[in-house]
Formats: structure tokens, C-alpha cells, sequence
């Protein structure tokens, strides 16, 4: 993992370099500070317009589809924050199996919600077809 880690850091940095002659050769002074601003910006807006089409499609179908990306979203970022923390202070050993263990430790938990929240919705619901039934019963035979 920590080898993915130098990897993707240093794709970033390439990208930074590169943007920042860019900006140089076109005759921008832009700060390092000015840059984040841009990139950062540009990245988030398109972020959030590709989250919102995703959330309202979602928001079609199930709230608790909206509830599960954000919350894996949140463990991914969490769980990755905790194999960068081990590595950094010496606690543990980063590794890769041990995020992804971690994430399944998530979905299987998320299965069992799942599987009990189908169980109640059957029950409430073979309970207010049972009613039904017996009000259709009741009113016939009066």
C-alpha cells in the first residue's frame, strides 16, 4: 500500500509541475496557493455535478441507495485515513488487505441491516394484507 501511496503522489506531483509551467509558459503567475484554488475548485464543482445526477437518479429508486453510497464513500476515506495514520506514526503495518477487509467488514454488516429491514417490511406488510383480507371478509358476510 505504501508503494500505491509514493505512486499516487507522485502522479500529483507531475501534474502539479506540469500546471504549473502551463501556467507560465501562457504568462499566469500563479501561486502554489492560486493553483489548489483552480484545481481543487474544478475538480469539487465537477464532483458534485456527477454526485447530484447520481444522488437524484438514486433518490428514485431509495434514500437508503443515497445513505449507502455516502456512508461507503465516508468508510473508504476513513479506512485509507487509518492505513496513512499507521504508517505515519509507526502502529501498525500499511496495508492494502487490511483497508479492504475493512470495507467488506462494512458490507457485510450493511448486509445484515438489509436482510433485517426486508424481514419488517415483509412482516408489516403480510400484516396489513392479512387486515385487509379480513376487513373484505367482514364486510361481505355482514
Amino acid at each position: 500500500m505504501k508503494e500505491v501511496i509514493i505512486l499516487i503522489a507522485e502522479i500529483v506531483n507531475i501534474f502539479h509541475d506540469l500546471l504549473l509551467d502551463i501556467t507560465k509558459s501562457l504568462g499566469l503567475v500563479l501561486t502554489d496557493k492560486d493553483l489548489h484554488f483552480w484545481v481543487i475548485g474544478i475538480i469539487g464543482i465537477i464532483g458534485f455535478s456527477i454526485v447530484q445526477d447520481a444522488f437524484r437518479l438514486l433518490a428514485r429508486y431509495s434514500i437508503t441507495a443515497i445513505s449507502f453510497t455516502y456512508t461507503f464513500t465516508m468508510i473508504v476515506i476513513i479506512v485509507f485515513a487509518i492505513e496513512i495514520q499507521q504508517q505515519i506514526t509507526g502502529r501498525g503495518k500499511m496495508d492494502f488487505i487490511d483497508a479492504v477487509v475493512g470495507l467488506w467488514g462494512f458490507l457485510l454488516f450493511f448486509a445484515v441491516y438489509v436482510f433485517i429491514r426486508l424481514i419488517i417490511l415483509g412482516i408489516k406488510k403480510w400484516g396489513t394484507t392479512s387486515k385487509a383480507k379480513k376487513d373484505r371478509t367482514t364486510r361481505y358476510n355482514a
